[in-house]
């Protein structure tokens, strides 16, 4: 946990009593995982067991006489202690053992940290933040809708972003600001393709294609894009998972809940990052299951698809939760509207260093690659963040 009043409020959430709260939280400041909808029978051995190790684990008043149905629970301690909690578990009844091979596969994903994302046409090392720069051929973006939808203008700024120093551009073709329309397939290439196969040839950087459409994003595979960023996490599209694999494409699983026309309508969570590692998850089992491997796979909470601004805010802040999937974490806080909320900046152009403090915290707490429009400054302010954090200068 990252602050004691985070690890406070988690314990809460499964109703520790307070005695409880007072105890746990200085045991917390080492790994905490949390297992939700365990039989009291399975959470007693749990809380015995991680006891026995030396750990603990917190669970729901009532757990021990059984006089309730369920409780989440919060593993707390050390990866020696968490490794040998899963030796101990195999032997145990009641679904226990399986649970053992889930955690042994956890803790090793969360041992080893990505060296590279690879894509069709590449590996992208990832021994420093990588800058993925935004390019949309749109009308309507929230923040520089219009200005690229002529190609000779995208073109030019896809190579102004290469020469800032960004490693990606993400071409977009139809806006996912909350409350977008759709635009269909033949809009969308339309706008995007003539711009892929002018920098297809010309570009030294990658190029990443910004759509849910398995025919947008053939087409714009074959044409020289090299990774798909769907903001669906294959959810929209039953087709992109095969469209990707066959490919070979880099792909960035984003979590979203709802259509951008409808996604800012309900943003409540019983648990936010419950809810967004469960939608991963899937999102990247259907990935494993067309045929992309874990190398070729990213994965982006949403910031801003389907959450509040407090929303935003937790899932930075929390942001380290996600390496578990030992995967490359994608972060695209630039210049949207909870920026805007925090700092009571209205207007978009106002949200730069709102969007640089993002970018450095998400750093920070392990993302490796961050989606902006200001390439050079979130460059420098990614690069700087990662050398604090890991003491690695360039």
């Amino acid at each position: 946990m990252p602050t004691p009043d985070c690890a406070a409020r988690e314990l809460r959430n499964i109703g520790v009593d307070s005695y409880g709260i007072v105890e746990m939280i200085p045991k917390m400041q080492t790994h905490c995982i949390k297992l939700t909808g365990l039989q009291c029978r399975q959470a007693n051995i749990l809380k015995q067991e991680m006891l026995s190790v030396g750990g603990d684990a917190a669970v729901a008043r009532g757990t021990v006489a059984c006089s309730i149905d369920s409780t989440d629970c919060i593993l707390i301690g050390t990866s020696k202690q968490l490794v040998r909690l899963s030796l101990k578990l195999k032997v145990q009844p009641f679904g226990l053992s399986q649970l053992a091979e889930e955690l042994a596969s956890l803790l090793t994903r969360m041992a080893v940290v990505p060296a590279v994302w690879k894509t069709s046409r590449r590996s992208l090392a990832l021994q420093h933040p990588l800058i993925m720069g935004i390019l949309n051929v749109t009308p309507d973006s929230f923040f520089d809708g219009g200005k690229c939808s002529d190609t000779d203008r995208a073109v030019e700024k896809a190579l102004e972003m290469e020469a800032e120093g960004a490693d990606i551009i993400d071409i977009g073709g139809e806006s996912t600001r909350p409350g977008a329309v759709p635009v269909s397939c033949e809009d969308e290439l339309g706008r995007i393709l003539p711009v892929i196969e002018r920098l297809a040839g010309t570009l030294s950087c990658a190029i990443s294609v910004d759509t849910w459409k398995s025919t947008v994003a053939g087409t714009s595979l074959s044409a020289g894009a090299e990774i798909v960023n769907d903001i669906s996490g294959f959810t929209f599209d039953p087709q992109m998972a095969a469209v990707a694999a066959a490919h070979r494409a880099g792909v960035v699983l984003m979590h979203t809940r709802g259509t951008p026309d409808t996604m800012q309508h309900n943003v409540t969570y019983d648990d936010l990052m419950v809810e967004v590692i469960a939608g991963l998850r899937v999102s990247r089992a259907c990935a494993n299951e067309a045929g992309i491997t874990d190398e070729y796979i990213a994965v982006d909470p949403g910031i801003g698809f389907g959450k509040s601004p407090a929303g935003n805010v937790e899932l930075i802040r929390r942001l380290a939760e996600l390496s578990g999937f030992g995967l490359p974490i994608l972060v695209g806080p630039s210049r949207k509207s909870f920026i805007g909320t925090v700092l009571g900046r209205d207007r978009t152009n106002d949200r730069l260093f709102g969007t640089a403090a993002a970018v450095a915290l998400s750093v920070s707490h392990g993302a490796s690659i961050l989606r902006v429009h200001d390439v050079r400054a979130m460059r420098d302010v990614a690069y700087m963040a990662h050398a604090i954090t890991t003491s690695e200068l360039r």
